[in-house]
Order: structure tokens, then sequence, then C-alpha cells
């Protein structure tokens, strides 16, 4: 995958917390810092992201995004 957004880093996830329309996913980044991103429900779903899921974490100015292979 090829992305414009620059900020891009590697962790793994750690839990997810779904809630009524959106998602907690608390990640671990390869360097062993953590970094929360609320996404929705659908997108965990569509996404097939859960414990131990390996993902990318693309942080924008605006906003923070996940990504998967």
């Amino acid at each position: 995958m090829r992305l414009s957004t620059r900020n891009q880093l590697d962790g793994t996830v750690l839990s997810v917390t779904r809630g009524e329309a959106m998602a907690v996913v608390r990640v671990r980044l390869d360097g062993g810092d953590e970094i929360t991103s609320s996404i929705t429900r659908d997108a965990v779903e569509d996404l097939g992201i859960g414990e131990g899921s390996v993902v990318k974490v693309l942080i924008k100015s605006t906003e923070v995004t996940l990504g998967v292979e």
C-alpha cells in the first residue's frame, strides 16, 4: 500500500473497545509507545482489526487513521 501520508508508524493492536457507533483502538507502536484511535465500528469490522492485529498508524494534522494490508 502506498499512501501520501508521511507520518506512518507500525504497531500492534492491544485492544478494541466497541461503543454504539465508534470503537477505540489502542495500539502499541514498534518503539514501545502506545497510541489510541477512534474509528467507526464498521471500519473495525471491514478491516478485520482485533487484538494482535498488525496495523500502520497514519497521522495527519486533523486526524489519526489506521491501515492494514
